[in-house]
């Protein structure tokens, strides 16, 4: 057969594309919802990170999840709940965001090396296994630790930059820190001052934006398509 696998490596590539735009879709609708809603954003993502914590406490306690890496979870979330003090604008240069970048990374790299160890019953007789408190007849299955992930290590972080809207596309305002510097006036989140220009734009549909103008400025460099026109795609 010829035809058919080159049919299937087609669709592989074509729903490849929708999912990539589907994806892209949802990250523009759901910055568009947390700048319309600013304040109940900032309040779903606290509570988001309180769950979260909850629920790796009880993974330690009741299931035997690891204590060094079950703390380290926690620590990251507090760490990760500091960036909503200012919501949702935050500094690209700020510390603790800077931080909270190198904290999903640490925590993905070291869960995965965790759940990727072989279970005690796999291990020769001369070794004796400690990483794992689980009976090896419950190991945690693809979905279970998939989900783990899903919920525990990714979720908050991708919330976040969903969230969270880069200083650098906020115009200055009377009385707010971007405006007079450290020690200026706080202003509470939902109630900055928009001004006329370039407002406020979330992270995650600052970067569909930038992907959707350099696919249109490609394009147009190629002869794929002329003017305007082809950057509404």
């Amino acid at each position: 057969m010829w035809i058919l696998p080159l049919v299937g490596y087609i669709g592989v590539l074509v729903g490849f594309c929708f999912l990539t735009l589907a994806i892209a879709s949802g990250l523009y609708y759901l910055s568009e919802l947390v700048e319309e809603h600013t304040v109940l954003a900032k309040k779903v993502l606290t509570y988001l990170i309180y769950a979260v914590i909850g629920l790796q406490t009880f993974l330690w306690l009741v299931d035997g999840f690891p204590a060094k890496l079950s703390i380290l979870s926690i620590a990251s979330h507090v760490v990760y709940m500091q960036n909503l003090r200012r919501f949702p604008v935050v500094k690209l240069s700020d510390p603790l965001f800077l931080l909270s970048c190198a904290l999903v990374f640490l925590n993905h790299y070291l869960w995965f090396t965790h759940f990727q160890s072989p279970p005690p019953s796999q291990l020769n007789s001369s070794y004796q296994y400690t990483q794992y408190d689980y009976d090896p007849s419950s190991y945690p299955t693809f979905i279970q630790i998939s989900s783990y992930f899903g919920l525990c290590v990714w979720l908050v972080p991708f919330a976040l930059f969903v969230g969270l809207s880069a200083g650098e596309n906020v115009l200055p305002s009377m009385g707010s820190e971007y405006a007079t510097g450290e020690g200026s006036s706080f202003v509470s989140a939902g109630q900055e001052p928009r001004k006329e220009g370039k407002s406020r734009e979330g992270m995650a549909k600052a970067l569909v934006n930038g992907v959707r103008e350099w696919v249109g400025e490609t394009g147009e460099a190629l002869g794929l398509w002329k003017g305007e026109k082809g950057r509404r795609w």
